[in-house]
């Protein structure tokens, strides 16, 4: 069934319904919530949708799930971020999120798209995360910037900005350390290395990308406004979503602090990272 697959279920057996009473609307509401929307973005969608309903003059269950579709595509059908290069992103994240892994399925993906790549391995507070980015930097083929644990991370990104504008490298990805939001020395390392960045190349567009847990629900938004608290966050990355995770976060973030998903994360494999469509996703939610 892929994933959300209870979701899934709960929606087939709601709109087997044959009136749009109020148990339909309470079904279906707790549908929403249970997909970790939040009970205050359930609410308004339902409140919207009996809205259009009743305006159109709606009566039946399949013209009902039609209209609920093209209000959940509308919600999270921000406009999408377009890549300009030379790009450099910075990826944050909790521990445990997927962030390296993110980082090598989107060097996988700037590659089959003709890009070139260099690795920043900014993450040197623990010898292990050098360890995996240059594991993948050896998979893919691609150049990698190191130092030894326990060295200044900007310095790591100067030295591979600076590798970037030698070589004309089109993309550079620059891994940090998990940290946690509490730990305002740590938040003060990531704003100096996005200032390194920028005054070393102020020619080169910059993003800095989120990963995210889809299967943590509501503490994603937690986790955004703590790092839009250090640095600009232009966009997330969704992981972990070839499980039980729901997903239905993504409504409420878009909602409150409108960051657009850039990328979608559906497996372990190099290649499960797609670029985040609104239509394809909702309709994962309604099949």
């Amino acid at each position: 069934m892929g994933i959300f697959k209870k979701f899934f279920d709960k929606l087939k057996y709601t709109f087997k319904r044959t009136e749009l009473d109020d148990d339909f609307y309470d079904e279906l509401e707790s549908i929403l919530v249970s997909s970790d929307m939040g009970v205050e973005t359930a609410l308004d969608i339902m409140d919207e949708l009996k809205d259009k309903c009743r305006a159109k003059l709606i009566k039946d269950i399949e013209r009902a799930q039609a209209e609920l579709k093209t209000l959940l595509v509308e919600k999270i059908n921000v406009k999408p971020i377009e890549f300009e290069y030379p790009l450099i992103i910075t990826v944050v994240g909790v521990n445990g999120v997927g962030k390296t892994t993110s980082i090598a399925k989107m060097t996988k993906y700037f590659l089959r798209n003709k890009k070139s790549v260099l690795l920043a391995a900014g993450d040197t507070f623990r010898a292990a995360a050098t360890e995996q980015l240059n594991m993948w930097a050896d998979r893919l083929k691609v150049k990698i910037v190191k130092q030894g644990e326990g060295a200044d991370s900007a310095a790591v990104v100067f030295d591979a900005v600076n590798s970037m504008k030698a070589k004309k490298q089109d993309v550079l990805i620059v891994d940090t350390a998990g940290r946690l939001h509490t730990k305002v020395n740590l938040m003060k390392e990531l704003e100096k290395i996005n200032n390194v960045a920028t005054r070393e190349y102020p020619e080169a567009h910059r993003l800095n990308l989120i990963v995210l847990d889809a299967s943590i629900g509501q503490n994603s938004i937690a986790q955004v406004k703590a790092f839009k608290d250090s640095v600009d966050i232009d966009g997330i990355i969704l992981t972990k979503l070839d499980g039980t995770s729901k997903g239905g976060v993504v409504y409420p973030i878009i909602n409150e602090l409108n960051i657009p998903i850039v990328f979608t994360g559906f497996g372990e494999s190099v290649d499960d990272l797609d670029s985040f469509d609104a239509e394809r996703f909702v309709d994962k939610i309604l099949m």
